[in-house]
């Protein structure tokens, strides 16, 4: 029979630890502090890390975004702008929206459709990946 590797059920114990590495939190949800006001539903950009505000955070509070989890993210229109189920989406941080578009990495990815959009849907609802 395998060993099986259990983790510690007290979770004060594994921070404990002398490795190089401490538990911190979860991580579906990161601290944030922005320089200026965040809406609900904001998607926030920090270098390749996305996330969204899922409350309001003050200019110089203390705050979260989510950084896991199914979001509806505004969805670029027309022409060839549909999202098949599955298609890596990137955030278009100019036009506010998302896309299956890259732009030669200027748009940040934020993860995958989860349903098929065609081109006229405004919607896309995606599964944040990091």
């Amino acid at each position: 029979m395998g060993h099986r590797h259990r983790w510690p059920t007290n979770r004060r114990r594994f921070r404990q630890a002398s490795g190089p590495a401490k538990f911190v939190q979860e991580g579906g949800s990161i601290d944030y502090t922005p320089g200026a006001d965040v809406l609900v539903g904001a998607v926030v950009v920090q270098a390749d890390l996305i996330g969204v505000a899922q409350a309001p955070i003050k200019a110089g509070q203390l705050g979260s975004i989510a950084v896991t989890g199914v979001f509806d993210f505004n969805k670029a229109v027309g022409a060839g702008s549909a999202i098949p189920a599955g298609t890596l989406t990137y955030w278009d941080a100019a036009a506010q929206n998302a896309t299956k578009n890259a732009a030669a990495g200027a748009n940040k990815l934020i993860g995958k459709a989860v349903k098929a959009t065609v081109d006229a849907d405004t919607i896309v609802r995606v599964r944040l990946q990091q």
